[in-house]
C-alpha cells in the first residue's frame, strides 16, 4: 500500500503516531507573570487537536526562566503550574493525537526585556546591530546544571501527561551554539573540535532518555547548517546526525539557520550563501529543507521530519510516498486554520494558504532586491508578530483577524511583548539580572 500523509508511522521508541503530519513548534507567548502555563493554551492546543495533525509539538518551553526567548514563555523550572501542564497535555492530545513539549534554552538569543545578561557558550555578542544583552560564558558547573534542567523539564512533561518532547538544537539556540564554532570558542572539553562542541547536546540525550526511559518518544530539532561562514555545517551536522543513531531519537527534525541568518523564516540565499530552493524541482521550490534531507536520509537511522514551506497535498503526498522523509510539520497555516491537517487528509483542501504573502503591506519585500532595509526590516518582524497575534487570538476563541496589516501587527505585537515582561518584572523582581 501506499504511504500517504494520513498513515500511521510507529517510532522507534514503539509509539505510534496516526498520521504524517505534525503542528510544529512556534512561540505561543501565552505563559503568566510567572512563566506558568494557562488555560489560554488548553483552549489553543485543544483547537489545534482537533484539527487532526498526528503529532503536536509545542512552542519552546525553557528549561531555565532567567532566560526566555519571550517574556511569554511557559518555563519548566519549580515554579508550580503543575495543574495548568496537565490541563494543556489533555486538551492537545483530546483528539487522540501526541503532544510533545519542545524544550529549550536560548542562550545568547535570549528575548529583548527579559534579562540584562544572557549566557552562550562564549561570551560573543549577536552580530545584529544591538537588540540582545551581551552573553557572559557558562562555567563549566552551569553547563552540567543546563543537562540536568532539560532531564528535569523532560521528567516533568511526562509527568504531567505530554506524550514526548523535543530537544531544541536548532535556530541558534543554546544547545545549537554550542554546536557552532562561531558562537562557541572555548578550550575545554565543551569546545574545540566537533566531538567537543557536541558533547552539550548528547549529554542532554542521554540525560533526558535516563529520566524518562525506554518507550517515551525523544524527538530532536537539528540545523543541517547555519548557513554562517565558518559556522556549523551540514558537513558537521551529518556527523551529529551518526553520533544521534546511538542516542535513541525517535524523530529528527531538519531544520536550519539562526537568528542571524533566519533560513528557517524563508530568507532566500545570494550566489555565495545559498540555502535553499535552489532546484528547479516544483517540490524543492515549495520546500526549505527538502533537498538537503535526502543527504542525511542516508545517513539517519530514526524518522526524519521537514518543516518549512509545505503547503501542497499532492507534494506531502510525494515525499511521504517516496520516503523523502517520514513526518511533514506545518507551521503558519495553522495559525489561521486549525482545520487544515483534516482538510488535506480528506482531500476537501488541495493547498493550504500562504497567509505571509497576502498580509496587507507585506507582500513581496524578501526577494525584490529593495535597497530600502527599514521596509524589509518592518515586513520580517511585522509578519512574524502578525502570526504570534493570530495565534493569541485562537487561544481566547477569536477568530483570526487576516485583514491585519503588517505595519499595525508589529506595532501591536511589541506592545504586547513589552506588556508580558513588565507584568513578569513586577512579579518577580531582580529576574532579568541574569543571575
Amino acid at each position: 500500500m501506499t504511504t500517504t500523509i494520513s498513515s500511521e508511522l510507529k517510532l522507534p521508541c514503539g509509539a505510534v503516531l496516526p498520521n504524517r503530519l505534525c503542528k510544529a513548534a512556534m512561540t505561543e507567548g501565552l505563559a503568566d507573570e510567572m512563566n506558568r502555563a494557562t488555560a489560554r493554551h488548553a483552549v489553543l492546543y485543544g483547537r489545534w487537536a482537533q484539527g487532526g495533525a498526528g503529532l503536536l509539538i509545542t512552542g519552546n518551553v525553557q528549561v531555565d526562566r532567567r532566560f526566555l526567548e519571550r517574556a511569554g514563555n511557559v518555563s519548566i523550572d519549580n515554579d508550580d503550574g503543575l495543574d495548568e501542564l496537565r490541563a494543556y497535555a489533555a486538551a492537545g492530545s483530546s483528539a487522540g493525537n501526541h503532544i510533545w513539549m519542545q524544550i529549550s534554552h536560548p542562550g545568547r538569543q535570549a528575548g529583548m526585556g527579559t534579562t540584562k545578561q544572557s549566557v552562550a557558550p562564549s561570551a560573543i555578542a549577536l552580530n545584529l546591530g544591538g537588540g540582545f544583552a551581551k552573553p557572559r560564558a557558562l562555567t563549566s558547573k552551569e553547563i552540567e546544571n543546563v543537562i540536568e534542567r532539560f532531564a528535569y523539564a523532560a521528567k516533568t512533561a511526562k509527568d504531567t501527561g505530554f506524550t514526548g518532547v523535543q530537544i531544541h538544537s536548532a535556530h541558534g539556540y543554546l544547545l545549537s551554539q554550542f554546536l557552532s564554532p562561531l558562537a562557541n570558542q572555548r578550550d575545554d572539553k565543551w569546545g574545540g573540535c566537533l566531538e567537543n562542541r557536541a558533547r552539550l547536546l548528547l549529554s542532554v540525550v542521554r540525560a533526558v532518555r535516563a529520566v524518562v526511559g525506554p518507550a517515551f518518544p525523544i524527538g530532536l530539532k537539528l540545523n543541517t547548517a547555519d548557513f554562517q561562514q565558518g559556522g556549523f555545517d551540514e558537513k558537521d551536522s551529518m556527523q551529529v546526525v551518526e553520533w544521534l543513531n546511538n542516542e535513541g531519537i525517535d524523530l529528527l527534525e531538519l531544520s536550519g539557520g539562526t537568528y542571524e541568518q533566519p533560513a528557517m523564516g524563508g530568507v532566500e540565499g545570494d550566489e555565495k550563501n545559498p540555502i535553499f530552493r535552489t532546484s528547479s524541482k516544483t517540490k524543492d521550490r515549495e520546500v526549505y529543507f527538502l533537498e538537503t534531507a535526502s543527504k542525511f536520509q542516508k545517513v539517519a537511522k530514526m524518522p526524519i521530519m521537514i518543516t518549512g514551506g509545505f503547503r501542497s497535498r499532492d507534494i506531502m503526498n510525494h515525499v511521504i510516498a517516496n520516503g523523502e522523509c517520514d513526518v511533514i510539520g506545518l507551521a503558519r497555516p495553522l495559525c489561521v486554520d486549525a482545520d487544515v491537517p483534516n482538510k488535506l487528509m480528506n482531500g476537501t483542501l488541495e493547498k493550504a494558504v500562504s497567509w505571509e504573502t497576502k498580509i496587507p503591506f507585506g507582500t513581496g519585500f524578501w526577494g525584490t532586491g529593495s535597497p530600502i532595509k527599514l521596509l524589509k526590516m518592518i515586513n520580517t518582524w511585522g509578519t512574524q508578530g502578525w502570526f504570534c497575534l493570530q495565534i493569541i487570538r485562537m487561544s481566547e476563541n477569536l477568530e483570526p483577524n487576516v485583514k491585519l496589516g503588517v505595519l499595525r501587527a508589529l506595532i501591536n505585537y511589541q506592545s504586547y511583548e513589552k506588556s508580558c515582561a513588565n507584568k513578569r518584572l513586577k512579579a518577580t523582581p531582580g529576574i532579568d539580572s541574569g543571575n
